[in-house]
C-alpha cells in the first residue's frame, strides 16, 4: 500500500532550524507587504522592499530563534527597511508627492463583487486611511498599525519594538488622538468644499 505524500508542518509549528525563507515568504509575504504599506512605503517601492525584508531573512536565518514570534521578527525587519525607504522619500520631497498619490485601492478595492460605486467609495476609504496614516510620525505610526491593524496587544508591541511598555501606550495614545484630529480635519475640509 503506499501512502500519499505527507506535507510539511505548518511554518508555526517548524523548529527555527527547520525554518525556509521559501516556506516564510509563502506563509507571510502577504503580511509583510501590507506592513510595509502601512508602515509608509509607497506603492512603486512595494516590490523592492518586500525583496529587500526576504534577503535580509536569508542572511539573518541562522539568528532566528525558535521561542521568537515569526510574525514579529518580520515586522521587524519590515520595519526597518521602511524607515529606509521612508528617509529616501523625505530627501526626494517632489518625487515623493507623486509617488503617494500611486497608491492602488482601486486593485484592492475590485477583489470584492460590490458595485461599481459601492467600490469606488471604498477605494477613497482607502486613499483616505493612508493619507491619515501619512500624517503621522514613524514612532506613533509604528505602534498605532501595530495595535490597530495588527491586533496586536501593549506588551506583544513593546516586545517586538523593544520598548517599554508605558512608552507604547504614550505613542498609542498619542498617535490615536492625531489619527482622530487628522480625520476631523479632513471631514471639516470635505464639508466645507476647502481642498484638501
Amino acid at each position: 500500500m503506499s501512502r500519499a505524500p505527507s506535507s510539511p508542518p505548518p511554518v508555526s509549528e517548524r523548529a527555527a532550524g527547520e525554518l525556509t525563507v521559501e516556506a516564510l515568504y509563502d506563509a507571510y509575504a502577504d503580511y509583510v507587504y501590507r506592513s510595509l504599506r502601512r508602515l509608509g512605503v509607497v506603492e512603486a517601492n512595494l516590490p523592492d522592499a518586500l525583496q529587500e525584508v526576504f534577503v535580509v531573512v536569508h542572511r539573518r536565518l541562522g539568528e532566528f530563534h525558535a521561542h521568537a514570534y515569526v510574525k514579529q521578527w518580520l515586522f521587524v525587519i519590515a520595519l526597518r527597511i521602511a524607515r529606509n525607504y521612508r528617509r529616501t522619500l523625505v530627501r526626494r520631497r517632489p518625487e515623493r508627492e507623486a509617488l503617494a498619490a500611486g497608491v492602488d485601492p482601486d486593485s484592492l478595492a475590485a477583489e470584492r463583487s460590490d458595485g461599481p460605486f459601492e467600490r469606488a467609495a471604498q477605494a477613497e476609504e482607502i486613499r483616505l486611511f493612508y493619507a491619515l496614516l501619512e500624517t503621522l510620525d514613524d514612532d506613533k505610526r509604528e505602534v498605532f498599525v501595530l495595535a490597530e491593524l495588527d491586533q496586536m496587544s501593549v506588551p506583544e508591541i513593546a516586545d517586538t519594538l523593544s520598548l517599554n511598555v508605558n512608552t507604547v501606550y504614550s505613542r498609542l495614545r498619542a498617535a490615536r488622538q492625531a489619527f482622530e484630529r487628522a480625520l476631523s480635519r479632513r471631514r471639516a475640509q470635505q464639508n466645507t468644499g476647502s481642498p484638501r
